[in-house]
């Protein structure tokens, strides 16, 4: 046996007692708060019950969250929010004192199992975020730290990191992290994760590189549901879905590091369930299509794993429990949930793998599976509150640039004098102007899109080509 055998089957033998230790046949769900309308704690867990989620992954250590968690068999993975990272970072004393706070204090009768450090720190490319960055690792030390002078020995420490650490991604064999991190916080950060034998957890979306490229990539080759086969020219591995390209990129990323043996976990999968005009393939259909084939793909027997690392099980938590109507940004932000924020289904899903296709109820159709083409217009929602909505048409009218002016008395679109017809106009009038810079048609959720053009006699309400 040759040198590099050895080392594989090393490599395999232990990955295999490693994921052996884990819960297979359990998915996780991304329970986020950034909701005016979520029910209750209390239900919500309730609602993970039912589903039988294996696992929840909070973005904070939410105290109510965790004490009724308690008792469940329900595997907890609590946050670090990013504000905290370069303080605890700098001082153990802090760092005991969050593990106190928000470890301590509901362990072990409440299933924690990972502790998150940030969120996507390495995404934040501002000043202030690159400060964070080399703080992160120092973070989740003495987190580490924290826990071993506690004799805590069954909660991994990690960090979730978007697919944009990496400078390229396919074909996966060709796979880099990207020169701003590599050496400086990617070598640092797989060192720990590979002393610690924890996961690399990964936010992996194929619905953003399909939506970006719908007329390349098959729709079904995203959804786990096509019959094309894809070799990378480099490995030879052969790929039959979007998933397993991407998780594999990070394996060969890792590898030309020195890293051969860090497990991977999904800290966040799914795909939307709607979302504005020009956002294509957001539907309720494609989002439950991908989902229970990623449930069925997950909790198969025997463990499938991807091209690279096939066999191997790898934990995944879906995005999200709720339709979150606070998140800012285009109208898929808002549109990820399995329920609707009164707790009903949005659509059937069984996160045990059990249930067969043919047992699921019909989905609606979807109607936007190739790019819009043609003119969109940014309007105010009907019955919204007047107070808010007087308080947005002001914001959306002191950017200047024109964009009131024809609100003005005597100009075209001055009447009718209704708050709504002017908070209309001016959205429109501002997302046509600003849409280029990042503006969407959100505010605050007193917005949204048509193709119906709002305009009325002289007034012409400035449009966006989508």
């Amino acid at each position: 046996m040759t040198r590099k055998m050895r080392g594989d089957a090393l490599l395999f033998f232990s990955l295999l007692v490693l994921s052996d230790a884990m819960p297979s046949g359990k998915i996780g769900v991304n329970y986020g708060l950034l909701g005016n309308n979520l029910p209750s704690a209390g239900q919500s867990i309730e609602s993970l019950r039912a589903m039988k989620a294996g696992s929840v992954k909070l973005y904070d250590a939410n105290p109510e969250i965790l004490r009724l968690l308690a008792g469940t068999d329900i595997r907890v993975s609590i946050m670090v929010p990013n504000y905290e990272i370069i303080n605890i970072a700098t001082n153990q004393t802090s760092a005991n004192k969050w593990v106190e706070d928000n470890v301590l204090a509901y362990h072990p009768e409440t299933m924690i199992r990972t502790i998150l450090v940030g969120n996507e720190v390495l995404s934040y490319c501002s000043d202030e975020g690159k400060r964070i960055w080399n703080h992160l690792v120092p973070a989740m030390r003495r987190i580490k730290i924290s826990l071993r002078a506690q004799d805590i020995r069954n909660i991994k420490v990690g960090t979730p990191l978007a697919m944009d650490v990496l400078q390229t991604a396919f074909p996966p064999s060709t796979a880099t992290f990207r020169p701003d991190i590599s050496t400086t916080v990617m070598v640092p950060l797989l060192k720990f994760l590979n002393s610690t034998k924890s996961f690399f957890f990964i936010d992996v979306y194929p619905y953003f590189p399909w939506s970006e490229n719908p007329i390349n990539i098959n729709l079904d080759y995203a959804l786990f549901q096509s019959n094309i086969k894809y070799t990378d020219p480099g490995s030879g591995l052969v790929y039959t879905n979007l998933l397993d390209q991407m998780l594999d990129s990070l394996v060969f990323a890792m590898t030309k590091l020195g890293f051969h043996s860090i497990r991977l976990s999904i800290a966040e999968t799914g795909w939307p369930n709607a979302g504005d005009i020009g956002e294509t393939g957001a539907s309720i259909y494609n989002a439950a299509t991908y989902n229970r084939n990623l449930v069925t793909k997950m909790t198969g027997q025997p463990l499938i794993g991807t091209p690279a690392r096939p066999g191997l099980f790898i934990p995944a938590f879906i995005f999200s429990l709720y339709d979150e109507n606070q998140k800012t940004g285009p109208g898929t932000e808002r549109h990820w949930g399995l329920l609707h924020p009164n707790g009903t289904s949005i659509y059937q899903i069984d996160l045990t793998g059990k249930r067969a296709s043919s047992d699921y109820e019909p989905l609606p159709a979807t109607h936007n599976d190739m790019p819009y083409e043609g003119k969109s217009w940014c309007v105010a929602t009907p019955d919204v509150n007047l107070t808010e909505l007087e308080r947005a048409l002001t914001f959306a009218c002191s950017q200047g640039n024109g964009t009131c002016e024809a609100l003005t008395p005597g100009k075209e679109c001055y009447e009718p004098l209704s708050v709504i017809w002017h908070a209309s106009f001016a959205f429109s009038s501002y997302w046509a102007k600003f849409r280029s810079q990042g503006a969407n048609c959100y505010f605050n959720g007193l917005a949204v899109q048509t193709t119906s053009d709002p305009s009325r006699g002289l007034c012409q309400f400035p449009s966006v080509t989508i």
